[in-house]
């Protein structure tokens, strides 16, 4: 019998758009054959089954199944797709290991620390990763020009502590930018990071694991139109990305190596991404770690796999028997 497979979608940022893209993604990626897919689209309490035929039906949020006609139906899976709350920060996960039902992803813990940009970023220094220097501010608390320009200095980035796809992000080259970087930022979240700008190559790596296997993907290189990797960058098609990197095998092999470290000292599950910068003298700074990478036909991860040799639908396959 299939088992029944839910891509869950949406959430409660200003990410919901590129989710759902992602669910469409997967939707065409996993094996039709062996899985019943469903997209589930989540926005706080409405939790709503995508029909074929165009309507939707609600969730049972008591045991996460939906009915049809006289048919209940129950999941089997649930392959997480939510950029942001609440599929990204580990509550989504939580209420599924509370009900038993195995999802693609990261569990609680790590994907509470990885979603939180500033305290990952601070957890994996303390493993010997590079990183940039960087402040934390919280709502209610102020900073002046001269501190910033004082303890991290001009360029910088200011941006959300919590979310992505770049909502929030500036790039700040003067004095006069720094405070309505900091509003900006602040309307996606309550914690605003103040990041000193790091100027080399900008890479990005995946990896997933199975009890059987490691996989890391070959690095992509991004070279953005913009000032740095913007929405614009992401989702409008202003940058280059380049499969495999145009880098040394050496550093091929370093950025990988990195990449499966991280995985492990997080304790990941499922596909994961890793951005960094590389600067002068090969040296590979963390970004920032993606537990729910974008999944469209043109993301990342895809173009990985591809250049990998791999079949997206495989490794598709191998994020769901994984869990059983």
């Amino acid at each position: 019998m299939k088992r029944n497979i839910a891509i869950v979608a949406g959430g409660d940022t200003s990410e919901f758009e590129v989710s759902l893209r992602s669910a469409r993604g997967i939707y065409s990626f996993i094996d039709k054959e062996k899985y019943n897919l469903y997209i589930v689209e989540m926005k706080g309490p409405r939790w709503e089954v995508w029909m074929t035929d165009g309507g939707r039906l609600p969730v049972d949020k008591n045991d996460f199944s939906f009915t049809c006609g006289t048919e209940k139906v129950k999941f089997d899976f649930a392959y997480i797709t939510i950029h942001g709350t609440p599929g990204e920060d580990g509550r989504l996960q939580g209420y599924f290991d509370m009900l038993r039902i195995p999802y693609s992803c990261c569990g609680v813990l790590a994907a509470a620390i990885t979603y939180d940009k500033f305290r990952c970023a601070q957890f994996l220094k303390t493993f010997g990763v590079r990183i940039a220097d960087s402040l934390l501010l919280s709502r209610g608390h102020s900073i002046s020009d001269d501190e910033v320009v004082e303890k991290i200095g001009l360029p910088c980035f200011i941006k959300p502590s919590l979310g992505g796809s770049s909502f929030g992000v500036t790039k700040v080259k003067t004095r006069e930018q720094i405070q309505p970087a900091i509003a900006k930022a602040f309307g996606e979240a309550d914690e605003v990071m103040v990041e000193s700008f790091m100027d080399g190559t900008e890479l990005t790596c995946g990896c997933y694991k199975t009890k059987e296997k490691t996989v890391v993907f070959p690095p992509t290189e991004v070279v953005t139109h913009n000032e740095f990797f913007d929405y614009d960058a992401k989702y409008n098609g202003q940058v280059d990305e380049i499969t495999p990197a145009r880098i040394s095998d050496e550093l091929t092999r370093r950025v990988q190596t990195l990449t499966s470290a991280i995985y492990d000292i997080l304790g990941c599950s499922g596909i994961v991404r890793i951005d960094y910068i590389v600067t002068s003298g090969e040296k590979i700074n963390l970004l920032e770690v993606n537990t729910t990478p974008g999944m469209t036909a043109t993301s990342f991860i895809p173009q990985q796999v591809r250049a990998a040799g791999l079949d997206i639908k495989d490794v598709m396959t191998d994020i769901i028997e994984n869990r059983f």
